[in-house]
C-alpha cells in the first residue's frame, strides 16, 4: 500500500542522496505512523524520518499498538510495518544500522539496542520525568525545543556522567510551509476538544462570542468535550489527517485558539502561522517559544483575555497586523537548519556502527 502525504512532498532525492554510494538501515519502534494516527508528535518524527530516506537511507518504522491500516505501507519514502505484521521486529532489528524510538517503546527499544551494540537515538517531546530517565545513556537525545532541552540538563545534572545521554540536539517540530499555506477562511478554531487542550474554555469563549462562528476539530486522543446543545455559531469535524489539515482546517481558520494546559511545543499553531492565520495561545512555555513575538497570549483561567483578543481580531487591520507577524514567524522557522543538523547526527552515529560490525567481524575471524 502507498500513501499520498499532501503534508509532506513526493519522494525527491537530493543531489547528496543520488551521489551516495551508501545507505544505512534506520529501524524505529513507535506506537502509531501517520497517516492512521495524526498526533503531532507522529508528524513530527515522520518530518523528520521523510529527510533521511530522501538522503538515500532505508527507512522502516516498526509500530507497536494495532491501528486502522493492518498492510505494510510507504508513506514519502518510510515503510512502515503495522502491528498486525510487525512480529518480526526484534529479529530485524539486528540488521538496522540505527535503533530510533520515543514514548513508552525507549525502554524496549534501548535495551535492544545495547545487547545488540547498535546506536539508539531518542526523542523527547515532552520535559517529564520519564522520558528523560528512559532516554538516559542513549547515543543521541533529540529535544523538541529549547526549554525542553534545558529541563533535561537539569534532570541529569544530578547524576553520574555514564547516565547522560553521549549526544543530545534539538529538533523543533519541522514545519513545511508550503505545504499548509492556504487562503484563511472565517472560523476561530481549536483542534483537539479534550479538556487539556481547552475543550471546555473552547465552548464558553465561543457562546460569549457570538459574533465569531467557531469551529471544533475532534482530536486523536482524550475525551472529546462537545459543545453545549444551542450553540449556533459552533460546529465540530470528525479527526482531520496531518496531510488534510490545510484543505480541511486552516482553509476555514481566520484565529486559531490554544488554551492549552500543557504544549511542549505546539504544532498545529506553527502549521497555522505558514496560512498567516494568529494564535491565541495560554502561555505554555513550549507556546512562548514556538510563536515568539507573533503570539497572542492569554490565560486559560481569564475568560476576558481570550474575549477581548478575539473581539479585536475582528478588526480587519488588526487581524492583517497580527497574520504578518504569524507569516514572518512561519518564515523564520522554515529557514531554520535543525533537520540538516538531525540527519547528519543520524548518518555519524550509523557510521560509527558500520565501523564497529567490521571490527567485530574482523577480530572474529
Amino acid at each position: 500500500m502507498h500513501v499520498d502525504s499532501a503534508a509532506a512532498r513526493p519522494h525527491q532525492p537530493t543531489l547528496a542522496a543520488r551521489t551516495k554510494s551508501w545507505s544505512l538501515s534506520i529501524a524505529a519502534r513507535v506506537y502509531g505512523y501517520p497517516p492512521a494516527h495524526n498526533a503531532g508528535s507522529e508528524w513530527m518524527l515522520h518530518s523528520m524520518l521523510r529527510p533521511l530516506a530522501e538522503r538515500g537511507h532505508r527507512v522502516t518504522v516498526w509500530l507497536s499498538h494495532p491501528g486502522s491500516i493492518e498492510k505494510s505501507y510507504d508513506i514519502d519514502g518510510v515503510h512502515v510495518i503495522p502491528y498486525q505484521e510487525g512480529a518480526d521486529f526484534a529479529a530485524a532489528s539486528q540488521k538496522a544500522d540505527v535503533l530510533l524510538s520515543h514514548f513508552e517503546n525507549v525502554p524496549i527499544v534501548s535495551g535492544l539496542a545495547r545487547a545488540r551494540r547498535i546506536p539508539v537515538a531518542v526523542i523527547c517531546h515532552d520535559n517529564f520525568a520519564t522520558s528523560f530517565h528512559n532516554a538516559a545513556g542513549a547515543d543521541l537525545v533529540v529535544y523538541n525545543s529549547e526549554w525542553i532541552r534545558r529541563d533535561g540538563e537539569i534532570f541529569y545534572a544530578r547524576y553520574p556522567p555514564e547516565f547522560l545521554p553521549k549526544r543530545t540536539v534539538v529538533v523543533r517540530p519541522p514545519v513545511i510551509a508550503e505545504d499548509y499555506r492556504t487562503e484563511p477562511g472565517d472560523h476561530a478554531t481549536l483542534v483537539n476538544l479534550n479538556p487539556d487542550k481547552g475543550g471546555d474554555l473552547f465552548w464558553q469563549i465561543a457562546a460569549w462570542t457570538p459574533e465569531w462562528q467557531f469551529l471544533g476539530v475532534r482530536g486523536a486522543y482524550g475525551q472529546q468535550i462537545m459543545p453545549p446543545p444551542r450553540l449556533p455559531n459552533c460546529e465540530v469535524v470528525e479527526g482531520v489527517p496531518g496531510n488534510e489539515m490545510r484543505a480541511h482546517v486552516y482553509s476555514r481558520s481566520r484565529v486559531m485558539l490554544m488554551p492549552s494546559l500543557y504544549e511542549s511545543w505546539g504544532r498545529v499553531a506553527v502549521e497555522a502561522f505558514a496560512s498567516g492565520i494568529p494564535v491565541i495561545a495560554h502561555p505554555t512555555p513550549g507556546l512562548v517559544e514556538s510563536l515568539g513575538e507573533a503570539g497572542i497570549f492569554a490565560y486559560r483561567d481569564d475568560m476576558d483575555a481570550w474575549i477581548h483578543a478575539l473581539m479585536t481580531l475582528k478588526d480587519p487591520q488588526n487581524w492583517a497586523r497580527a497574520s504578518r507577524r504569524a507569516k514572518a514567524r512561519s518564515d523564520e522557522l522554515t529557514k531554520s537548519p535543525e533537520l540538516d543538523v538531525w540527519c547528519e547526527a543520524i548518518e555519524s552515529l550509523g557510521s560509527e556502527s558500520r565501523r564497529t560490525s567490521f571490527r567485530i567481524a574482523d577480530s572474529a575471524r
